[in-house]
């Protein structure tokens, strides 16, 4: 009788990253209030990070990070937020690609690999 594979799906409900030196922000937890009013408050809460952090490289490496959590999260369970999350992740990510130089971009490089 042959078996079947199986696949551990993992949803994270806490933020799962952690930094060395003890870096942290509030995005998760943010994105995580925002849901709760809907798809078009985390729309707003996107507009408001990246407008505020979108020049701080390590701010800007947490909110992709976070946006592509938030994908896998939903990915299976709300499409219609995963989608919403999947578009602002490609943006987010798209500027970091196009505007981050140096060191900056290579930390984003090597953080989000």
């Amino acid at each position: 009788m042959p078996t079947q594979p199986y696949v551990i799906e993992v949803a994270p409900t806490e933020y799962p990253m952690t930094y060395e030196d003890g870096f942290k922000t509030t995005f998760w937890q943010d994105f995580t209030t925002a849901e709760k009013f809907g798809i078009d408050s985390v729309k707003d809460t996107y507009k408001r990070a990246f407008a505020e952090y979108k020049s701080q490289y390590r701010y800007l490496t947490d909110l992709v990070i976070t946006l592509n959590y938030k994908i896998w999260k939903y990915c299976k369970t709300d499409e219609a937020l995963a989608r919403v999350y999947d578009a602002l992740w490609r943006e987010a990510d798209a500027y970091a690609c196009d505007n981050l130089k140096g060191d900056e971009l290579e930390y984003f490089y090597r953080t989000t690999d």
